[in-house]
């Protein structure tokens, strides 16, 4: 999923100091008493009620749209699949799925829904309800940015690419009210970690067909979408979303929580006023850590993420691999990365069991141009221009010029920088009319594959419209491989991506969040920085700093 919260340098390393700061204390957690002033917290405070504070963007509530962060955290709440993810290891945890069986070659899954599967307006969860959602986001009219990770299940890339066109030739069948049957075309264990992602999850009938379900879309008349997980949303409007625990939860018993309420903020002083003031217990997004009154709730982990820039290889010279790693051998790669707390040489952050990949770290001038001269350009006329495509930040706008430069005064080409404003930027690298851009993933599930599957010439993640047939063999050997060797199968497709000059890693990215884990149990810092409202409750109430508690006088 795509990260839209640019985290800078200078702000990660500002808040590295704070979190190692002598000043930042953790408070007692009954009583203060500054100056002998005792007060109390807001007298509206509930234990079952939760405010987070989220950084301002349009949220689209139809998951076979989304790809944003924010929106993936906000599915934890309405929808749920077949699995779920655990809060602290991300493992796959049975969420609908109340059993299921696997074929002898282990390409069939059958899964039985829990009786008790219910959407929050009473009507049963069916296996026809998942299957009539996952063949409607295959749709190819319908261009769903993750529909290419259906592409494991028997027929469905050819279906999402328009090749065949009836959706029974799909590996997914509702058996019966209860039995879903998906087929497969080779085993693939890390099955059930694809299935906690949201684009899984089942839709009830009366919104397969709707095409549009946020507020901010439709003409007056606006229902909050029928869902199934363990909220619903009550209101939407550019300000907030307020969500209430769904009585018709199947394991509504396991939800502490009553009422949810995320407040979009516009600038990072708002924020930190939300944590300040105890209004928003958990700030993720854009904050002003120097506002902050109480630091001890800065959380800082490390994610499955990177940062990076691509080259784009639909069209010449750029679709010559020699020219792209010509492009990465006289970048500056100490300069551009030096300044980072992760700085990544690779696309795929190391993960248990994942072999070491040889990154990008060497800068070879000579080799560029012998590479340039080899591919037929020893001379740029008639080249056509270089177009860099950047956001408006201070980061991209130092990393930007580095490239440029290099790219100008070492291998000749005309560059030129766009700098395209953050609401418009993620859809216009899907359009045409430049080279290089960047963007920042998060892994969909802890496998490298949720990297990997995003470059394959007919994805819709694929932004770089990469089309290497060495690379597609690669990751189709992967598809029948299990264990160490699939590992390394993938690696050496990761490779591939390295020395092709395709992908630019940056820096891996480090999830930044405000939130007290004293206060709010089921809350835990995890690689893809996802927290499940289903398990997190208040553990106490906790004053806030220069106050002290009273009690309640009746």
């Amino acid at each position: 999923m795509i990260n839209h919260k640019n985290l800078l340098l200078f702000a990660l390393c500002a808040l590295l100091a704070a979190c190692q700061s002598p000043q930042v204390q953790k408070e007692p957690e009954e009583v203060r008493d500054t100056d002998g002033i005792a007060e109390m917290r807001p007298e509206n405070i509930k234990l079952d009620e939760l405010t987070v504070a989220f950084s301002r963007h349009d949220i689209e509530l139809d998951f076979r749209k989304s790809y944003f962060a924010s929106e993936a955290q906000i599915f934890t709440a309405v929808y749920e699949g077949l699995f779920s993810y655990h809060p602290l290891t991300l493992e796959p945890v049975p969420a609908l799925a109340e059993r299921w069986e696997i074929s002898e070659d282990k390409t069939q899954w059958t899964f039985t829904i829990r009786r008790n599967a219910r959407f929050w307006n009473g009507d049963p969860v069916r296996a026809e309800d998942f299957r009539a959602a996952w063949i409607s986001l295959l749709a190819p009219h319908r261009d769903s940015p993750y529909s290419s990770l259906f592409d494991v299940i028997e027929g469905a890339r050819d279906y999402r690419n328009g090749i065949e066109r009836d959706s029974d030739k799909v590996g997914i069948r509702a058996v019966d009210t209860r039995t879903l049957v998906v087929k497969l075309n080779s085993p693939a264990s890390f099955f059930p970690a694809m299935l906690c992602h949201h684009s899984f999850s089942p839709i009830h009938p009366s919104m397969v067909n709707k095409t549009e379900w946020s507020p901010q879309r439709t003409q007056g008349n606006w229902m909050p979408p029928v869902s199934n997980g363990p909220f619903r949303i009550i209101s939407m409007n550019n300000e907030s979303i307020v969500m209430q625990k769904c009585d018709q939860y199947w394991d509504r018993s396991s939800v502490a929580l009553n009422k949810i309420t995320i407040k979009f903020t516009g600038t990072s002083d708002e924020a930190s006023y939300l944590w300040n003031s105890g209004e928003a217990r958990w700030i993720s997004g854009d904050v002003n850590v120097d506002a902050l009154t109480d630091r001890s709730g800065i959380q800082v982990n490390v994610m499955f993420a990177t940062h990076y820039y691509f080259i784009r290889s639909s069209e010449k010279p750029w679709s010559d691999y020699r020219v792209r790693r010509a492009m990465a051998l006289v970048l500056p790669w100490n300069e551009i990365r030096g300044n980072y707390f992760l700085p990544a040489e690779t696309l795929i952050f190391p993960v248990l069991g994942y072999p070491e990949v040889e990154g990008i770290t060497e800068t070879n001038i000579e080799e560029a141009k012998r590479l340039m001269s080899e591919a037929g350009y020893a001379s740029l006329e008639g080249m056509p221009d270089l177009v860099i495509r950047l956001t408006p930040s201070r980061d991209a706008a130092r990393v930007g010029a580095i490239m440029a430069n290099a790219w100008k005064d070492l291998l000749g080409f005309n560059v030129r920088v766009e700098v395209i404003p953050f609401d418009r930027y993620f859809q216009t690298i899907k359009d045409d009319g430049y080279t290089v851009g960047s963007s920042t993933w998060i892994g969909d599930f802890a496998d490298p594959y949720a990297f990997l599957q995003m470059w394959r010439r007919d994805s819709n993640l694929n932004d770089a419209r990469y089309d290497d047939a060495d690379y597609e063999d690669l990751i189709e050997r992967s598809m029948i491989e299990e264990g160490d060797t699939r590992l390394a199968t993938l690696a050496e497709a990761e490779k591939l991506l390295l020395n092709r000059g395709t992908v630019l890693p940056i820096f891996f990215n480090p999830a930044l969040n405000i939130v007290d884990t004293g206060e709010l149990d089921g809350w835990y810092p995890n690689a893809l920085d996802i927290h499940p409202f289903k398990y997190i409750s208040f553990r106490a109430v906790r004053p806030l700093p220069g106050v002290a508690m009273l009690p309640v006088m009746r």
